[in-house]
């Protein structure tokens, strides 16, 4: 039943312990391996840990951070191998998307993609992560239960990829992105706001996450159908 050349499988990634895409994911991993091991990155680390250190060899990671690129994925391989020799553990990254689901056979066949965890070039000691991203906004999407519930994820996606495309993605003058957890009002959610204006926005699709970033954020034009605070 097992498609990969691997004896296991380890999922990471935010949000994997709740919401809809945990679920396709759970059911989409069962269907093809037999067993779903899944571990949500924003909860406590150490099962994780634990699984990777207990797990028979030859294993492969998949981290589904949606931010990761690839100093995230030596940095993640660095992770493994200090905690084990990293013989015969891979890493590969990739976002979690309801889409995404449909090729995971293929990711995980496609072992040339899959990064070995040993003899990893140390990370450098001054990386991007080391510093504070120049900005001049910053804005908080939450990420809390709910809002995961509601897509807020993906939306997270969306507005990474427009402010980029725009741009202002955490550059002089331009916008530092955070995910956080719950900010509140939940019924109102996904929910963001924006310092130092102290703004809050209600975004329920990605129609209004690209209006916010369109107009608010890059061209500074008021939204104020979106604001949740001026009732």
């Amino acid at each position: 039943m097992n498609p990969t050349p691997y004896a296991h499988v380890l999922f990471i990634g935010p949000g994997l312990s709740r919401g809809a895409s945990a679920e396709r994911l759970h059911q989409r991993v069962t269907a093809l391996l037999g067993e779903a091991y899944l571990h949500d990155s924003e909860q406590d680390l150490q099962p994780f840990w634990q699984a990777l250190d207990e797990s028979p060899r030859p294993l492969l990671v998949v981290d589904l951070e949606p931010r990761a690129d690839v100093a995230h994925r030596d940095w993640l391989r660095e992770q493994v191998a200090a905690r084990s020799d990293g013989a015969q553990v891979f890493v590969v990254c990739s976002a979690l998307e309801d889409a995404w689901l449909d090729g995971l056979p293929a990711l995980l066949e496609r072992t040339q993609l899959h990064m070995a965890c040993s003899d990893v070039p140390a990370v450098p000691a001054q990386h991007a992560w080391s510093h504070i991203p120049p900005h001049a906004q910053r804005l908080l999407l939450c990420n809390g239960p709910r809002c995961t519930r509601k897509g807020a994820l993906g939306l997270w996606k969306t507005l990474r990829q427009r402010l980029k495309a725009a741009g202002k993605l955490e550059c002089e003058g331009g916008v530092h992105i955070t995910r956080s957890q719950c900010q509140f009002p939940c019924d109102r959610g996904p929910t963001a706001s924006l310092y130092p204006q102290g703004e809050w926005f209600g975004i329920r699709d990605e129609a209004a996450v690209i209006r916010l970033v369109d107009e608010r954020l890059v061209a500074g034009r008021a939204v104020p159908e979106l604001r949740i605070d001026q009732d």
